[in-house]
């Protein structure tokens, strides 16, 4: 978009290189922290079985149009079903990239994804997308797959038994997750099953490893017993389906168009449309109701001033004044 109009060719356009069957398509794209020299992004898709794949791109000149003729596949995620496939990819403060995974589906996470530490389903990634590995590519899913470098100081490397790229665990669909760009600090709309929706909350100075206890818990309510998990991280906020049933989460606002805000976390639902503003006061968290938007929000989007959009999924984006 330039100059508040569409371009007549996309930047990127893979639709007949995905599924686009119930929650899944292409899902999210980042671009790496040194994307005006290596013109390097990468993109979050589900292919046209369903298989969750992360690919590196490349933009040359920074320019489009980007395509996945030349693309190198680094991560491949098999799912059992079409719903809570996740896809956020963001770049944190560190410099590594973080990869969001629903627990695959299925209502209650039947296969108990989101506490099986030798799946990726269900958990927050950190890999290091810098670094090449050594190893030789393999196949997985039909794709040729280049693996991503797992960070060393990953909570869990060396673990038997544990993927050493899960960063964080115990997730639903962590659909949209957003650092603080002033503090580093790590916000995650994690959407609910049936009853509650919460907004998770990382410092940057964790080490990583926090279990949010689905599905033995929804939100800080018994999902099911036993809650066999030592020292579950309860979300900073939850709100009932009678004021939404599907988070989004969204970012800290760090612009200058809507001053009042500055160090709100603001985010939305995608069903009843509603955006909220969280924010620490001494005695905890302060959450109140921005607006009623009647939008079916999707995602929230930040530009390099630090201003916010909100994105419809009828087809609008809108700017937050």
């Amino acid at each position: 978009i330039e100059d508040g109009v569409v371009a007549t060719d996309p930047f990127l356009d893979i639709s007949g290189d995905v599924s686009t069957d119930n929650e899944r398509g292409l899902l999210s794209i980042a671009f790496a922290p040194d994307f005006a020299e290596s013109d390097v992004l990468y993109a979050d898709y589900t292919d046209r079985s369903g298989t969750t794949v992360v690919a590196r791109l490349l933009a040359p000149g920074g320019q489009g149009p980007v395509s996945l003729e030349d693309a190198i596949v680094r991560l491949v995620v098999e799912q059992p079903y079409s719903n809570h496939n996740s896809g956020q990819l963001a770049f944190g403060p560190d410099g590594h990239l973080y990869v969001g995974l629903g627990d695959g589906g299925g209502g209650g996470d039947p296969e108990d994804n989101g506490q099986d530490p030798a799946s990726l389903l269900g958990k927050l990634l950190r890999v290091d997308a810098a670094l090449e590995t050594d190893a030789a590519s393999e196949s997985v899913g039909g794709h040729s797959v280049d693996s991503f470098a797992v960070p060393e100081d990953n909570p869990f490397v060396g673990e038997e038994g544990v993927r050493p790229e899960i960063w964080a665990l115990g997730m639903r669909n962590p659909w949209r997750f957003s650092f603080d760009r002033a503090t580093g600090d790590l916000w995650v709309g994690d959407v609910g099953q049936n009853a509650w929706e919460e907004i998770d909350f990382q410092p940057a100075s964790s080490a990583g490893g926090e279990n949010y206890g689905w599905n033995r818990l929804e939100g800080t309510h018994v999902f099911q017993e036993p809650v066999d998990i030592e020292k579950p991280v309860a979300p900073v906020f939850e709100y009932g389906h009678d004021l939404g049933q599907s988070v989004t989460g969204g970012f800290v606002y760090r612009g200058e168009r809507v001053p009042e805000l500055a160090g709100t976390y603001v985010f939305g639902d995608y069903v009843s449309g509603t955006i909220w503003g969280l924010r620490p006061t001494e005695d905890g968290w302060e959450d109140f109701v921005l607006a009623e938007t009647g939008l079916s929000i999707s995602s929230f989007g930040e530009d390099e001033e630090g201003e916010l959009y909100v994105v419809d999924f009828g087809g609008a984006i809108y700017a937050i004044e």
